[in-house]
């Protein structure tokens, strides 16, 4: 199975976003109808699948394997903080090359940045080279997420590369996606796929904070451990607080145990407990994988977390910014409104834009979050048509009328914050990707020239528009 879709062909940038192009060979311009356009997409990818699966049974790599609603990105950079501590070559998939074309690309070379069909056309080439090159630096580990935006998007992902070992990150009671899918349930089959797909000598990591994540934990003959805030989990979290210099959030500490062990994990410069939950699972893959619980929480100090996911960034008239413009879904804005209610502020700022792709639920999700909003900020913003629940839902749990402000689009929003922002504030940005809230962060930083380094979609089209 191959998906193609109509319209002006979707490709990776490097922060794993879909973005539109016009495709170029040689500075010619490939013809703009559709057929063509997805006749050739369909040609890319099954060239791109076969050089794949070819590359894999050249190399033999172990393959670890994320899927899950949210967290597969940052569970991904943690797994590969671990796996670097046993001495193997470790390659993890750069960006969100987690897609029917990119994670091929993953698997051949390390692609970071796809553009448009001439990009993957010479992507191909090279992969189908190699393949009669010996290449002794190709990774022993590959750590690639498998997406599931789409009902039968894991069969075919599989097919490509089956792991080794499967982590399942989240499902959650609206997974982003969801519009595409008959109900919660039907999501949760589809990523437990991930799960059976694991052969028996190979490795599951569940986490057992989430039922339908622990409802798979029986689908597969592998090894089984799981991870959470839950007493029963094999690697559970305890004691989870902020760091907190001079009252400003400054990063997030937690104890990782066992039944015979533990030890203490520090992580600056990001806050929320998806943080956590992205540790532990890097600690039980790097536990069945043969290191102490002591070797994998010394590795995980590498880890920064990703760009535009719980990071903490300076803001202007001495703010704190909590930068979460990657995306949003209700449980990861749940996640980050949690953080923001443990933390001491002046004032705490919630910006919420619209959360996108959640089909017939999509309406029900914004009022839950705007319940909890209200009981969280001081001051509540909302960006895109779907967010004006979000504040119409916050007054119905006492919060004044007079601290909710609606925007149609981020940059809007931008000026009301300006005028309001006072030193002690600390503000949750947060939306799905196509709000582009990471236009506000940009323009709420103390430090604006840092942008390119710290926010996401800094690159190309995501700038001009």
């Amino acid at each position: 199975m191959v998906r193609v879709h109509p319209g002006p062909q979707r490709v990776l940038s490097s922060a794993g976003q879909s973005a539109s192009f016009t495709p170029k060979m040689s500075g010619v311009r490939i013809p703009q109808h559709p057929q063509m356009r997805n006749f050739l997409l369909k040609i890319v990818n099954w060239k791109l699948k076969l050089i794949a699966r070819f590359t894999l049974r050249k190399y033999r790599p172990k393959i670890v394997g994320i899927t899950g609603s949210v967290g597969k990105t940052s569970t991904k950079s943690a797994i590969y903080a671990v796996l670097n501590q046993t001495g193997a070559r470790v390659r993890m998939a750069g960006g969100n090359l987690n897609n029917e074309t990119g994670l091929p690309l993953a698997i051949i070379g390390e692609y970071t940045t796809p553009g448009g069909l001439w990009f993957l056309f010479k992507a191909i080439s090279k992969g189908f080279f190699s393949l009669f090159l010996s290449n002794d630096k190709y990774p022993e580990f590959l750590i690639l997420e498998y997406a599931a935006d789409h009902p039968g998007d894991l069969d075919y992902l599989i097919k490509i590369a089956k792991p080794d070992v499967a982590v399942v990150t989240a499902v959650g009671e609206i997974p982003v996606h969801s519009e595409f899918y008959a109900s919660t349930e039907n999501v949760a089959r589809e990523k437990a796929k991930l799960v059976s797909a694991v052969p028996e000598g190979g490795a599951v990591i569940l986490n057992a904070d989430d039922p339908r994540v622990m409802a798979m934990s029986n689908l597969s003959k592998a090894k089984v451990k799981t991870f959470g805030f839950l007493k029963g989990a094999d690697l559970r979290i305890e004691d989870f607080k902020n760091i907190l210099v001079g009252g400003f959030p400054k990063g997030i500490s937690f104890s990782l145990k066992t039944d015979h062990h533990s030890a203490r994990v520090s992580l600056r410069g990001v806050l929320g407990k998806a943080h956590a939950l992205a540790c532990a699972a890097g600690a039980a893959v790097g536990l069945m994988s043969g290191l102490t619980l002591e070797e994998s929480t010394k590795a995980l100090s590498k880890y920064s977390g990703e760009k535009g996911r719980g990071k903490i960034i300076e803001g202007v008239n001495g703010s704190v910014l909590i930068d979460e413009s990657y995306n949003a879904s209700p449980d990861s804005i749940r996640i980050a409104l949690e953080a923001l209610r443990d933390l001491r502020a002046q004032r705490k700022i919630a910006v919420l834009g619209d959360m996108l792709e959640l089909g017939k639920q999509s309406d029900r999700a914004h009022r839950q979050i705007g319940s909890l909003s209200g009981a969280v900020a001081d001051i509540l913003i909302t960006v895109g048509d779907k967010a004006k629940l979000i504040g119409q839902e916050a007054q119905k749990y006492d919060m004044d009328k007079g601290h909710i402000f609606h925007f149609e689009n981020s940059l809007d929003a931008v000026e009301k914050l300006k005028g309001i922002v006072a030193r002690g504030d600390t503000i949750l940005i947060k939306g799905s990707q196509s709000v582009r809230m990471e236009k506000i962060v940009k323009e709420l930083m103390l430090r604006p020239a840092e942008a390119k380094h710290l926010l996401v979609r800094q690159y190309g089209k995501w700038l001009r528009n």
